[in-house]
């Protein structure tokens, strides 16, 4: 088999991407990517090697990332907004053969091909299809979910497939019909497995966009008859904020969903009174390809982030590792076809995560009901989720701890509306040494995503450590 196989059962006048302008139909789609597939082979790329792809969503980068899994290539998707400091560690980290762009500013010092100059060279002849196996790695995906600092999470052509059949199980799944708004970035998980290839899977067509603005993207969902949003809690509280929300504005909308954070109840009983649209909440990790569970096939229950898949197989353990009683909280464990086989070069990473049995320890404190609805109470880790997206606080430390006039920095996640949290850091400073909040963000900055930036500094002459000497967050919390 082959993931990139998932688009050959549609109509060639389907329309499959709608980017601007621009609808591309499944037909000319699948000719697209045999082109770059092509492009790519006559390069040299054969299966094994890693194709970095650094774009925001369009229909170039579905055409490449299909190609690259079509080569029996791994894909690597990063994030375009990156400093360049990030990506040439991600990219050395992975030891990636080539780096594909597609309309974003190709960041300081990294050679990268062109998309647009692949798609171009049409003389080619045609290159099939490369057959792998289930355990195949088809993508890299870096990630601080599980395992501290980001890792490139191994996920198979099995572990990804496994997890669109799983969620096809669910009654209201996507299918051939729907227009699906595609906001998510692809350079994430959800957006690329869920948002793009479930999508795909079914038929649908996927409205490209990558900025949200409240109020013109509401527009989009309007003028495109957008059916099924999948969203982060972000979306939906800044449109709940919307004065002119009304039981008209999604009026299409038949599936909404959130996920990578967790949705503020009054938020979601607010939107369904104002608009007649049930937010349905799930749970999912990159570990897991990613959908863990959801509330798609039931009426959803406030707080909850509904069921587990079928074909996933859950456990809530002590911290012995042994099943907690009925309606006790405790670790979820999860095991299935979709849970991935480990990080890239990382065994000690790899174990902390795994367990010999094949257990996926999430991290992620849950209790559920006698229904079977799951409920997350607390986070093990220490895990922030700025907007739906994880950052461990080691590596925002790490960064302000190359700043020469840190002695020490501590971070954690505080509540924020807009974001669901933001990053707090407090810093000792070194003696007879001087910087603002001002300075070491913009320090920041140049190591990190915006969103991993700290957006308040607290200046403290110690930080809380328990006997051991490590830090206690808890307490700066």
């Amino acid at each position: 088999m082959n993931l990139a196989a998932i688009l050959d059962a549609h109509p060639d006048d389907a329309i499959a991407l709608v980017d601007g302008d621009e609808r591309v139909s499944y037909g000319v789609l699948r000719a697209r990517i045999a082109v770059v597939r092509a492009a790519l082979s006559a390069r040299g790329i054969v299966p094994g090697d890693r194709v970095a792809l650094l774009a925001e969503n369009t229909a170039g980068i579905v055409v490449g990332y299909f190609a690259v899994l079509g080569c029996g290539a791994l894909a690597v998707p990063l994030n375009p907004l990156a400093p360049s400091a990030a990506l040439a560690h991600e990219l050395s980290s992975v030891g990636a053969d080539v780096l594909l762009a597609d309309r974003v500013p190709t960041p300081e010092g990294i050679d990268v091909v062109r998309l647009a100059d692949l798609a171009s060279e049409t003389t080619l002849a045609p290159v099939p299809v490369v057959e792998v196996h289930d355990d195949a790695v088809a993508v890299l995906m870096f990630t601080s979910g599980t395992a501290g600092a980001p890792k490139a999470a191994m996920l198979t052509h099995g572990n990804l497939r496994a997890n669109l059949d799983q969620a096809l199980l669910e009654p209201q799944h996507i299918r051939a019909g729907d227009v699906v708004l595609g906001l998510l970035p692809l350079h994430h998980i959800f957006g690329l497995n869920v948002m793009l290839a479930l999508a795909l899977i079914g038929g649908a067509s996927v409205v490209l966009t990558s900025h949200f603005d409240p109020i013109a993207t509401l527009s989009l969902v309007r003028a495109e008859g957008i059916t099924v949003i999948p969203g982060v809690p972000t979306m939906w509280i800044a449109w709940a904020k919307l004065t002119s929300l009304d039981e008209g504005s999604f009026a299409g909308v038949r599936l909404a969903l959130t996920g990578a954070a967790h949705m503020p109840e009054d938020i979601a009983r607010d939107f369904h009174r104002r608009t007649g649209v049930v937010i349905r909440e799930g749970y999912g990790l990159t570990e897991a390809s990613p959908v863990v569970t959801t509330s798609m096939g039931d009426s959803p229950r406030q707080g909850s982030i509904g069921r587990v898949l079928k074909g996933v197989q859950a456990r809530l353990v002590d911290d012995d590792g042994e099943d907690v009683l009925a309606s006790d909280p405790g670790e979820l464990w999860l095991r299935g076809p979709n849970i991935f086989p480990g990080y890239w070069n990382d065994a000690e990473a790899t174990a902390r995560v795994l367990t010999s049995e094949g257990w996926l320890r999430t991290g992620d404190v849950a209790v559920v009901d006698e229904d079977g609805f799951l409920y997350l109470v607390d986070r093990s880790k220490d895990l922030i989720i700025v907007s739906g997206f994880n950052v461990f606080p080691a590596e925002v430390e790490d960064a302000l701890l190359l700043h020469p006039a840190v002695a020490e920095a501590a971070v954690v996640g505080v509540p924020n509306s807009p974001t669901g949290e933001a990053v707090k850091a407090f810093v000792v400073l070194r003696p007879d040494m001087v910087a603002t909040e001002a300075e070491l963000v913009s320090h920041c900055r140049v190591y990190l995503a915006r969103y991993k930036c700290p957006g308040n500094i607290t200046f403290a002459e110690q930080l809380p450590r328990g006997l051991g000497g490590k830090i206690l967050r808890r307490l700066l919390r």
